[in-house]
C-alpha cells in the first residue's frame, strides 16, 4: 500500500518540478511565451493526478469531474505550447469547445449514464483532437531543424497514445465497469508510465528549443552590426566567403559592392555623433531595402559597407549601386542640414573565376578609390590597374 502512493506521487510530482522550472524558465526569457503555457500544462497535469491518486475521494465521484478538466487542460496547454514554439496562431476558441464537450460528456457518462470506459474514450478523443489539428498546423509549418522535426513526430506519437487509449478502455470494458477506483486499475498504472515519460520527452524537447534560441541569439549578436543591422566584418567575411565558393561550385557568377560615405567626418563633426550614428543606420535600412533577399550585406568599417551580391553580373550590380547612390541623399534630407548633403562612393567588381573574397574586397575597394578620387558621390566598375597607396581612403 506503501508503495502504491509513493508511485502515485510520481507524475504530480514530476508535473509540479518541471512547472516550476519553465516558470522560472520564462520569468528569465519573457519572449518565449511556450515556456508559461509549458508550465501551466504541467501544472495542470499535476493537479489532475494529484486528484485522481493522492487526495480523498469524494461521494458521487465527484473528484472525477476537476481531475478530467485538469488533464483536458493539460492537453490543451500543451499544444499551445508546441504551437506557439513554431510561432503559429494558438486556436483557443476551437481548443475551449472540445474542453467544454469533453466535460459535458464527463458529466453525462458521470451522473446520467454512468459509464467509466466512454468516460475514459471522451477524454482521450478531445486530448487526440487537438494535438491532431495541432500536427495538421505544424505538417504546414517550416521545420528546417532536426528539433522541429522531432517536435512533429513527438506530436504524432503523443496523439496516436491518446487515442489507442480510448480503444484500449473500450476494449478492456469488462475488467474497468466494475472499478470505481480507477487508479487501482492495471489501465491507469499504464497511463501513469506513459505519462511520465512523454512529459520527460517533452520537457528536453523545450528545454533544447530554448537553449538552441539563446545559441541562436548570441551567434546573431557576435555577427550583427546593431547600428545599421547588417552584419559585421566578420559575419560578412564568413558569410560571404560561403556564398562566394557556392557560387564557384555552381558555376555562378557573382559581384561585390563597395560603398563608402563621403565627408562622413564632417557630419560627425558638425551635427554631433548621434546625427552621425542616424545616417549609417538609414545606409543599413537602404541597403536592406534595395539589394533583396539572397545577398550578404555588411558594415565592414566605420563608414564602410560592403554587399556580395551571387548570381549576379556587372550590369546588375552598377543598377543596384546607382540606385543606392541617388536614395541616399534623398533619405538624408530630414536629417542633415541644408549645407550638408550626403552622398556616398561606391566600387564594383566582378568574382573572377578562381579569385577569393580578399581579393575581391581588394580589387572594389580599387574601384572605390577611383570614385572617391574622381569627385565623390559616383559608382565606379573595377578595372585592373595599379592597386592605390595605404592611405588613399582615408580622406
Amino acid at each position: 500500500m506503501r508503495e502504491q502512493f509513493f508511485i502515485s506521487l510520481l507524475n504530480p510530482g514530476m508535473g509540479l518540478i518541471l512547472a516550476i522550472a519553465f516558470y522560472f524558465l520564462w520569468l528569465h526569457r519573457r519572449s518565449a511565451t511556450y515556456a508559461l503555457l509549458a508550465a501551466a500544462g504541467y501544472a495542470s497535469s499535476a493537479l489532475g493526478f494529484l486528484i485522481q491518486d493522492v487526495l480523498p475521494g469524494l461521494p458521487m465521484q465527484l473528484h472525477r469531474i476537476p481531475s478530467n478538466l485538469a488533464f483536458m487542460l493539460t492537453g490543451l496547454f500543451v499544444c499551445a505550447a508546441i504551437l506557439s514554439r513554431f510561432r503559429i496562431a494558438v486556436p483557443y476558441r476551437f481548443m475551449a469547445a472540445l474542453v467544454a464537450a469533453g466535460m459535458a460528456g464527463q458529466c453525462w457518462f458521470l451522473f446520467v449514464r454512468p459509464d467509466l470506459p466512454v468516460r475514459i474514450a471522451i477524454v482521450s478523443a478531445c486530448a487526440g483532437a487537438m494535438l491532431i489539428f495541432t500536427a495538421v498546423r505544424l505538417y504546414r509549418a517550416d521545420k528546417p531543424h532536426l528539433l522541429d522535426r522531432l517536435f512533429f513526430g513527438f506530436v504524432i506519437v503523443v496523439a496516436a497514445n491518446n487515442l489507442m487509449r480510448g480503444v484500449s478502455a473500450m476494449a478492456m470494458r469488462g475488467e474497468l465497469l466494475p472499478h470505481n477506483g480507477l487508479e487501482h486499475t492495471a489501465y491507469w498504472s499504464s497511463v501513469q508510465f506513459s505519462q511520465a515519460m512523454l512529459s520527460i520527452v517533452l520537457a528536453l524537447a523545450f528545454m533544447v528549443s530554448v537553449a538552441l534560441e539563446l545559441i541562436g541569439e548570441l551567434r546573431h549578436e557576435a555577427y550583427t552590426d546593431k547600428l545599421s543591422g547588417l552584419l559585421n566584418r566578420r559575419g560578412f567575411e564568413e558569410q560571404a566567403a560561403a556564398a562566394l565558393k557556392r557560387c564557384a561550385d555552381g558555376g555562378m557568377t557573382a559581384t561585390l559592392l563597395v560603398a563608402d560615405l563621403d565627408h562622413f567626418k564632417a557630419i560627425n563633426d558638425t551635427c554631433g555623433h548621434a546625427v552621425g550614428d542616424q545616417v549609417i543606420a538609414d545606409f543599413g535600412h537602404l541597403i536592406r531595402r534595395t539589394v533583396g533577399d539572397g545577398m550578404v550585406a555588411g558594415r565592414i568599417g566605420g563608414e564602410e559597407f560592403a554587399v556580395l551580391m551571387p548570381g549576379t553580373g556587372m550590369a546588375t550590380a552598377m543598377a543596384h549601386a546607382e540606385r543606392i547612390r541617388r536614395q541616399f541623399a534623398r533619405s538624408c534630407r530630414d536629417v542633415l542640414p541644408p549645407r550638408l548633403a550626403a552622398s556616398a562612393s561606391l566600387g564594383v567588381c566582378v568574382a573572377d573565376p578562381g579569385k577569393d573574397l580578399h581579393a575581391l574586397i581588394r580589387d572594389a575597394d580599387q574601384a572605390l578609390y577611383e570614385a572617391k578620387n574622381g569627385g565623390r558621390n559616383r559608382v565606379q566598375p573595377f578595372t585592373a590597374q595599379r592597386p592605390p597607396p595605404p592611405d588613399a581612403l582615408s580622406a
